[in-house]
């Protein structure tokens, strides 16, 4: 008696059955673009921030000036500059003055740092690490000169 009652049942047909496929995959779908869109989102704004070195001038024999520029799509405002010989090495340097100011311009906006009492050598190489307060830090090496 119960063989008969699923011999007795009928199932979907193949057309609606792939339907019913081809819906599924494409909620799939948007669902995983909206979460993608969403997470890319917030990543670009944290992102905005592209610091880039223009120039490095060395002057007298305790005055570093370096050029810097945005090149993101958000204001940064440096918040510490390290330096050191090697990159393991960094200190905190807080004798700095900006030109003019600490907030450098989305789209290219520029800055001059000016790092006062400090005592460099020619031909030594020097590490740099500028922070900004929100963002990716621009680290990098100059040899006086």
């Amino acid at each position: 008696m119960a063989r008969k009652s699923f011999k007795s049942r009928k199932a979907i047909s193949p057309i609606l059955a792939t339907l019913l496929l081809i819906v599924i995959a494409v909620a799939a779908i948007v669902v995983t673009y909206a979460w993608i869109m969403t997470y890319m989102g917030s990543t670009s704004e944290q992102a905005g921030i592209f610091l880039r070195k223009d120039a490095v001038n060395w002057q007298g024999a305790s005055t570093i000036i370096i050029y810097v520029r945005n090149t993101g799509t958000a204001d940064a405002t440096i918040d510490a500059i390290y330096i050191g010989t090697s990159s393991n090495n960094l200190a905190l340097h807080a004798d700095v003055t900006y030109d003019p100011s600490s907030i450098v311009l989305k789209d290219g906006g520029t800055t001059t740092i000016t790092i006062n009492n400090y005592s460099w050598n020619n031909s030594t190489t020097y590490h740099f690490k500028i922070a900004p307060r929100v963002g990716e830090a621009l680290v990098f090496q100059e040899k006086a000169q």
